[in-house]
């Protein structure tokens, strides 16, 4: 037989993707370019997973889903649609009330959405969280200070269900006993939490929790559309509020501050998110941060800007890459 030059490790052992040759049960693992020495373990949302012989074995916890309703009209649906909506009116955000008018369920959250800034674009300025089917009970939360506009938080239970609230951070944490978790941050951001039981079950401007996001524009009347303007409209509360037609661009109607936006807003693309850049992909957060940064020019610039990177960071924490990026001069 002719010899062929080249690098090959001995028999019985294997190369490892870095230049050595090693015994097969301490193979490498690679995860989103990484690689990692046989024993490593990583988390992938809920699950843990643990490097053996080269490829990855995960626990198969079923994890809770999150919603993301942030800014000027972004939304990130449980199964992780990206997509922006300006309506101005209140919107079924989800809610476990689907099919016919008389399907029965447990909760419902409701945004409202008004103009922020004089370009059209619209912020969630109240929560509404409606837990059981009557309301009997009246909770009302609110920080009148907060630009551009007052958040108000309602939580509306019945009897039989519990919940908490809790400060936590910069955060208001309410859970409720059937699983529900809404996360405000008192000014434009929500995070709705679902149980692995709302799996399928919910809709709304969140999506419907299945883990295909192909399916998400499901409107009221249980069609699938591939406009998310018909989508948002079919969710509105009240056949009054009008209907929107088309999509706001406020840096086209804004021109002069769109390079003061696209200079701000370039940290999410920046070295400081780096860690994270292979994990979350930054290009709708950044485009949703020039959008906002654009769009509030009616006070509360700054603040627009922060809540835009501050959920691009949230994203990059539930992918485990933690990202310190705020500075005394930042935010």
């Amino acid at each position: 037989t002719e010899c062929v030059s080249g690098c090959v490790c001995p028999e019985g052992l294997f190369d490892d993707g870095r230049g050595g040759c090693v015994e097969e049960k301490d193979c490498p693992c690679i995860h989103n370019n990484e690689w990692y020495s046989s024993g490593d373990k990583i988390k992938v949302d809920c699950n843990t997973c643990t490097c053996q012989k080269g490829v990855w074995k995960c626990t198969n916890d079923v994890c809770y889903g999150t919603c993301m309703i942030y800014g000027s009209g972004h939304y990130n649906t449980f199964d992780g649609k990206f997509y922006d909506f300006d309506g101005s009116c209140e919107y079924v955000a989800t809610q476990d009330f689907c099919g016919d008018k008389n399907s029965s369920g447990s909760f419902s959250i409701i945004t409202e959405n008004v103009p922020c800034g004089t370009t059209g674009v619209t912020c969630s300025k109240a929560i509404k969280m409606f837990l059981g089917v009557s309301c009997q009970v009246m909770k009302t939360l609110s920080n009148r200070s907060a630009t551009p506009l007052p958040a108000i938080l309602e939580v509306i239970p019945e009897f039989e269900l519990l919940y908490w609230n809790r400060t936590v951070g910069l955060y208001l944490v309410i859970e409720a006993s059937n699983g529900v978790i809404l996360i405000w941050d008192k000014k434009t951001t929500v995070f709705i939490k679902l149980s692995p039981d709302y799996k399928g079950k919910v809709c709304g401007l969140c999506g419907d929790f299945d883990d295909k996001a192909n399916n998400d524009f499901t409107t009221r009347s249980g069609l699938l559309d591939t406009n998310p303007l018909n989508f948002g409209n079919s969710w509105k509360q009240s056949p009054m509020c009008p209907d929107v037609t088309q999509e706001i661009k406020p840096c086209d109607l804004k021109p002069h501050r769109k390079s003061w936006a696209e200079k701000e807003c370039s940290i999410i693309q920046s070295e400081v998110f780096k860690i994270c850049h292979s994990k979350v992909n930054p290009r709708p957060f950044y485009e949703a941060c020039v959008h906002d940064a654009c769009s509030c020019d009616s006070g509360g610039d700054c603040e627009c800007f922060c809540s835009a990177v501050a959920a691009y960071a949230q994203e990059c924490i539930k992918a485990e890459a933690c990202v310190f990026w705020r500075t005394p001069d930042i935010c």
